[in-house]
């Protein structure tokens, strides 16, 4: 947790990457909050995606069934609702705008709507999903504002990780990185066409696991996973081989601990997926994953 100035009040972040990240997510959060008018009209810029009500597949059986084998046995029911409905936006499997209906969660995950009920409310934290008072809950629709806000922020983020990483990678982290890399490659190949979505979005999410550093690394899942959305709602175009080729040319500055290398490469890997973003949301049946 946070202070004004930028400090974290429990001293669990560790090292000195977290303070600069608080301190400047902190910043951006009050300049973007002094610009507000305080009663400004709201002016609809783009007509908001049609929402459309969650059928009994729309977290399928097997993304359930995976995220529980890999849960901890004291994992809640809420934990694994909170992780199911994130893995099923990740991999592309729940649109935004789509209503997520409590008792047919409820029913999903053999829960009471009370724990469906604060699964939702923990996934709106995230930014995953809207709750609309008397209308329930929709899969979050982010603004392209808020698009280039999250790539703002991660560009921040992910630099400072890659710097921090290089300092300490070990053979060991390399090796683990490479296979990643390579389930990429072969997901790629075969079609696979979630668990490439997955994996590509997951290589940022490992460079923080590798680090060891858990705060950062729930912080890039957050990120990662709001990035899911945005590319459903705004990316037009589609290039999973372009997404992989980079990370293997951003492992390989690692490698070399080149850090200024992979800072640079780490960017324009961000900023081609940026460009990728149009002011016109995608329609709803389209489902294609981009690049990450």
């Amino acid at each position: 947790m946070c202070n004004n100035d930028g400090r974290c009040e429990d001293g669990k972040c560790g090292i000195d990457i977290l303070h600069s990240i608080c301190k400047t997510v902190y910043t951006l959060t009050m300049m973007s909050d002094a610009r507000k008018p305080p009663d400004a009209p709201v002016v609809p810029t783009r007509r908001a995606p049609k929402q459309r009500k969650v059928d009994v597949d729309a977290i399928p059986t097997d993304v359930v069934a995976d995220t529980a084998e890999h849960l901890d046995a004291d994992t809640s029911s809420t934990e694994q609702i909170v992780l199911s409905v994130t893995r099923a936006i990740v991999e592309h499997r729940l649109q935004p705008g789509t209503k997520l209906v409590e008792q047919k969660l409820g029913d999903r995950f053999g829960v009471s709507r009370t724990i469906v009920r604060q699964a939702l409310y923990r996934l709106s934290e995230l930014k995953l999903v809207k709750l609309e008072p008397a209308r329930g809950a929709f899969v979050a629709a982010p603004s392209i504002q808020e698009a280039r806000e999250v790539f703002a922020v991660r560009r921040m983020v992910e630099s400072q990780m890659l710097r921090e990483l290089i300092a300490r990678i070990t053979a060991a982290d390399l090796r683990e990185l490479h296979a990643h890399i390579q389930a990429e490659r072969e997901a790629v190949q075969r079609i696979d066409v979630p668990t490439r979505t997955k994996l590509l979005f997951d290589f940022h999410v490992k460079l923080a696991q590798v680090l060891g550093n858990q705060v950062l690394t729930d912080l890039m899942q957050e990120l990662v996973s709001r990035c899911s959305l945005i590319s459903l709602m705004y990316q037009s175009a589609d290039d999973a081989e372009t997404s992989n080729a980079e990370h293997v040319d951003i492992l390989q500055a690692i490698e070399a601990r080149d850090a200024d290398r992979a800072v640079q490469l780490l960017h324009e890997h961000l900023a081609t997926v940026e460009r990728q973003l149009t002011e016109h949301p995608r329609t709803p049946g389209r489902t294609s994953p981009p690049a990450h």
